[in-house]
């Protein structure tokens, strides 16, 4: 990126290829690699600085360009906070599952006793931790036992999310890109390990998914949800529960999707992604 005086250019360079972004006219953001080719061999510091400046020219770079932005930067990071989502869906009337963000013991201990069907415990950010021989182990969903309670010693030094268990009629993951939404449902309670969460046993549940009519009201709700973000895309996570209450976990503004189309329902949400790319700038 050049300035000087009234000129201004903004090449992206990357290996042989050449893009002159002032040429773009929309912009689609997703789940960018940030410092893949900077030597792990590189001093710790050095290297989180580097990462630091990468980031903060990408981010800079993609803001710059003039055009239509699927979502802005600052959109999508102000939708992937968890708290502020579960505020803004109770605020247009979403059902939300019972939840405690602390990293106090005693408190965890005394939300446990008002949760009757029990209580799992999740992150608020995505990450994995890797083994001695760097497999890559996925922090998944999980159930809190009673003797997980008389170990949460650790709890202090890294908050966690706790919610009260719910029961599970089917899963929905809803993908909405402007006014449309495409809806598709799972019974994730068929496999043993999917039924706290179906991305453990995601492969197995790929020809699982049907489509699925989401109640009007539901839909208005979720829609006033992404308008607050001023988001364009997003993937919803909801539970619907035996009695067919449709209770919402969280929102994704860069949620996958692809398997709904490459499997059933085989939803056309590429070609909704690529109309709103094209149409609207």
């Amino acid at each position: 990126m050049y300035y000087s005086g009234n000129c201004e250019r903004q090449i992206l360079t990357v290996d042989d290829s050449t893009l002159d972004l002032s040429e773009v006219s929309s912009v689609w953001y997703r789940r960018i690699a940030m410092g893949a080719k900077i030597p792990m061999t590189m001093e710790k510091q050095f290297r989180e600085a580097s990462i630091g400046e990468s980031r903060a020219t990408i981010a800079g770079m993609i803001a710059s360009i003039r055009g239509f932005h699927l979502d802005a930067l600052p959109n999508i990071r102000l939708a992937n906070n968890k708290q502020l989502q579960l505020q803004v869906a109770r605020s247009v009337g979403l059902d939300t599952p019972r939840t405690l963000i602390t990293n106090n013991p005693q408190t965890v201990k005394e939300f446990a006793s008002e949760c009757e069907q029990g209580m799992i415990a999740k992150m608020l950010s995505s990450f994995a931790i890797y083994d001695e021989q760097g497999e890559e182990l996925v922090v998944f969903t999980n159930p809190v036992t009673t003797e997980d309670l008389e170990h949460l010693d650790g709890l202090r030094f890294c908050p966690m999310t706790f919610q009260e268990k719910i029961p599970k009629a089917l899963e929905l993951r809803i993908i909405i890109v402007g006014e449309n939404l495409f809806t598709a449902a799972v019974d994730s309670q068929r496999l043993q390990k999917a039924k706290l969460d179906w991305r453990k046993q995601g492969v197995n549940l790929f020809n699982s998914w049907q489509e699925y009519n989401l109640p009007e009201d539901v839909k208005q709700k979720l829609l006033q949800l992404m308008a607050y973000f001023g988001l364009n895309y997003g993937a919803i996570d909801i539970i619907v529960t035996p009695n067919g209450q449709h209770i919402f976990l969280e929102v994704n503004p860069v949620g996958e999707f692809f398997w709904l189309e490459c499997y059933p329902p085989n939803f056309p949400i590429s070609q909704a992604i690529a109309d709103a790319l094209v149409y609207k700038y």
